[in-house]
């Protein structure tokens, strides 16, 4: 039971990614785009530290050991 709930909720993730990327790119939307989005937070800096890039890598290395490494 529990597998169809973690699915439906990927499914429904994914679905609200799609729904994101595709009112973002309507004329005179004020929902930014996607590259937008990720521009900004790849481009913070504080100092001359990425803190953008690093919370980017360590999401993904977050990611890896907690879904991938099972």
């Amino acid at each position: 039971m529990i597998r169809f709930v973690v699915i439906g909720l990927f499914l429904l993730a994914g679905l609200a990614f799609l729904l994101v990327a595709w009112l973002s790119r309507r004329e005179n939307s004020s929902i930014p785009t996607l590259g937008d989005i990720s521009g900004f937070v790849m481009g913070y800096q504080v100092g001359r530290v990425p803190v953008g890039r690093v919370a980017v890598l360590g999401f993904w290395w977050w990611a890896g050991w907690h879904f991938f490494a099972r």
